[in-house]
């Protein structure tokens, strides 16, 4: 069988042939929109010191007239610049500007772009562009793009474009800049176009601290009409009732908060400042619901610095804010979110229609009068660009690359804002009381309200009644119940199979490094006690008589592994002599309570981690109306936070928790005769290593 052999040698280099085609299509995939193409424009014009970047917008309604010009007074181009740089699609000279931090000369801006694809944003907008450019002194140069031809064009040698030179007629005398004339408009503008363009040039500047330098004009002559009672964030802020301004870096972060009541209120309500609230950054470990410490300072991020407002879209509220109702309503359904500025200048498109980029509609779905909606905020993030190298910027400019910098810089701000939620909530409740619409009291706190003023307008009236009352009592009794034994297994379950499953894994690992068979035994044990308070859960939580010691012997079974692993030394009233006392009630129920106490504790000695951690359990007789069950370490404790707060549903500084804990251990206490007391300094007889946060489940004397 003849086998053909191919001949050894150079037959030629292959080159990779363009059409000019491919300019189209990489403007068609990495520019969105006409108005994201508006904004690279006049980020280009940032780039070249200019001062005002004016965008025009002429004839929309006429296609056959429709143009749009962005002029700047930026440093201009020379023909050096033109041929080998903007020509020069994907060049690298604005990225070696970041590497070197090479800024600019007049007002040492760093450079905005870095991709070198930006200049075919126009091309998004029309196909006929006139690029006008002058440096100082210079001539004027001119290109000419027709991208009917180019596009046609056989090979990018063949769609060349002719450079022309004039005395300046656009920049005369002493001016300099870049113009792009852009006709034959690919989109048809209308007045819904026109404003929401207005909207993105707009937002390019911070409307809390944008550069003081720059400035975005747009207008569109014979239709000014268009532009009007647009609502601004001038406006926006005036209506506001929550601002925030702060910080973080590194593994914490600071703000200062202010309350200012409705006008309506302010007799009812007091303004509230809060200065300097510290945070220590956490995140939660993904596919988990615990949180661990945070670090930025591994990553190049540099001080992120921030500006909320905060609004109250009651319609009681609005109307005590504002004259224009829907014009508020309609800015914040359009403009509401979180939004980044580089130096600031806007990073495109954090803060957009659609880019939840935070989740911040999901949290309010799951938890909805604690979380804030995309539409219930307006925010700021400052970064400086030398400084925050390591988030980078999408080649389809919309947003940032999602690596390990970004994953955690995410992480920083939800628990930024998830401590600033927490400050809103409270005054959000006293607001919420004073319009009526929520008392802050239990449902069988207001029966019993009902009651009283149905007992003054005569017994008659409450005897007729009372049945119906004890009737529908007893059935939110039941409720109540039902949803705490469907509720208070969902409090320890999490973490017990979080330690369960460490358990495993060490298991594992001492099974395939072949431990002997006492390490074996050991850990097998450990998951027996980590694994039995589950079972003990998922029984019936009826009833029962038993003692404090039984119950805090029993919890500490369960966690005893969780503490070592965190290296928390417990410190064991019980003994040291603290008093036993007979206990009545659900034992699983409240068992489960001290455990979400404890984990409390670990959480938060982890988030602080000091050089030794403490955790107390222990019994008081100290306290009046009856002896308790004490929880306590030395963690960042409970502040200036009230205990009325601190029980209120998803009240939390705990980022990714419902803030439904110390809720439900508050509402167990209550149906076992009991309630959770927040005991002060000096209140109750504790060890001296625990000055953190102070837990007491107090179990009610009867007369």
């Amino acid at each position: 069988m003849a086998v053909a052999v191919r001949k050894k040698g150079k037959s030629g280099k292959l080159v990779f042939k363009v059409r000019p085609r491919l300019l189209t299509l990489l403007g068609d995939q990495l520019i969105k929109d006409a108005n994201l193409a508006v904004f690279e424009l006049v980020k280009n014009a940032y780039d070249a010191d200019a001062t005002v970047c004016a965008v025009t917008l002429e004839h929309p309604t006429d296609p056959s007239k429709a143009s749009i010009t962005v002029e700047d007074d930026g440093v201009g181009m020379d023909e050096e610049t033109l041929r080998n740089v903007w020509m020069m699609i994907a060049t690298d000279f604005r990225a070696l500007q970041r590497q070197e931090d090479k800024r600019t000369k007049k007002f040492h801006r760093f450079p905005l772009g870095e991709k070198g694809l930006g200049r075919l944003s126009a091309h998004k907008l029309g196909r006929s562009i006139r690029l006008i450019t002058r440096k100082r002194g210079g001539e004027e140069l001119i290109l000419d793009f027709d991208w009917d031809k180019i596009e046609n064009a056989d090979d990018l040698e063949s769609a060349g474009i002719e450079l022309e030179t004039r005395d300046p007629e656009t920049f005369k005398g002493n001016q300099h800049g870049t113009c792009f004339e852009i006709t034959r408009l690919r989109e048809a503008w209308n007045r819904g176009q026109a404003r929401r363009l207005h909207r993105a040039v707009n937002s390019l500047c911070s409307p809390f601290r944008g550069p003081e330098d720059f400035e975005v004009l747009l207008s569109i002559p014979h239709h000014e009409d268009w532009l009007k009672n647009l609502f601004t964030a001038e406006d926006a802020n005036k209506c506001a009732i929550y601002h925030v301004r702060g910080s973080f870096e590194a593994q914490s972060g600071t703000f200062d908060y202010t309350f200012t009541p409705p006008r309506g209120y302010s007799k009812q309500l007091a303004k509230t400042t809060e200065k300097g609230r510290k945070v220590a950054l956490e995140k939660k470990v993904q596919n988990s619901r615990k949180s661990e410490p945070l670090d930025l300072s591994k990553h190049k991020i540099g001080k992120v610095s921030f500006d909320f407002w905060f609004f109250d879209r009651d319609p009681a509220v609005l109307r005590e804010v504002t004259d224009d109702v829907k014009g508020l309503k309609d800015y914040l359904d359009e403009n509401g979110g979180i939004r980044i500025y580089r130096d600031g200048i806007r990073v495109y498109d954090f803060g957009e229609p659609g880019n939840d980029w935070l989740n911040l509609d999901i949290r309010r779905v799951n938890t909805p009068t604690a979380r804030t909606s995309n539409n219930q905020i307006l925010g700021a993030l400052r970064l400086d660009a030398t400084e925050s190298g390591d988030l980078r910027e999408k080649t389809n400019r919309e947003g940032f690359i999602e690596n390990e910098a970004f994953e955690d810089f995410r992480s920083a701000v939800i628990n930024m804002l998830t401590q600033i939620e927490a400050e809103k909530t409270k005054d959000q409740r006293r607001l919420r009381e004073v319009l009526g619409k929520g008392t802050g009291k239990r449902v069988f706190e207001k029966l019993a309200e009902v009651r009283e003023v149905l007992e003054r307008k005569g017994k008659d009236v409450l005897a007729e009644v009372e049945p119906k009352l004890k009737a529908a009592e007893k059935e939110m009794e039941i409720y109540r119940d039902q949803l705490l034994h469907a509720a208070v297994p969902g409090l320890s379950i999490g973490m017990m199979l979080h330690g369960a499953e460490k358990i495993l894994d060490e298991l594992r690992a001492a099974t395939n490094k072949g431990a002997d068979a006492e390490k074996i035994k050991e850990l097998v044990d450990q998951l027996y006690r980590a694994m039995r308070p589950i079972t003990n859960l998922l029984k019936n939580p009826t009833p029962g008589k038993t003692s404090a010691g039984v119950l805090i012997k029993e919890a500490l079974f369960s966690v005893e592994f969780r503490l070592k692993t965190h290296r928390i030394t417990l410190l064991n009233g019980m003994d040291e002599g603290c008093p036993d006392f007979k206990v009545e009630g659900s034992k699983q129920m409240l068992i489960a309570s001290i455990n979400n106490l404890i984990d409390n504790s670990i959480h938060w000695l982890e988030i602080r981690s000091p050089k030794q951690k403490y955790v107390y359990i222990g019994t008081t007789r100290e306290l009046e109306h009856g002896p308790a069950i004490v929880v306590g370490d030395n963690g960042p404790g409970f502040g200036k936070d009230d205990p009325e707060d601190l029980i209120a549903p998803f009240f939390t500084r705990r980022a990714g928790s419902m803030g439904l804990g110390l809720y439900i251990v508050s509402e167990v206490m209550r149906v076992n005769k009991g309630q959770i007391v927040f005991p002060g300094a000096g209140d109750v007889d504790l060890p001296d290593q625990i000055d953190g946060a102070v837990v007491a489940l107090q179990f009610l004397e009867r007369p």
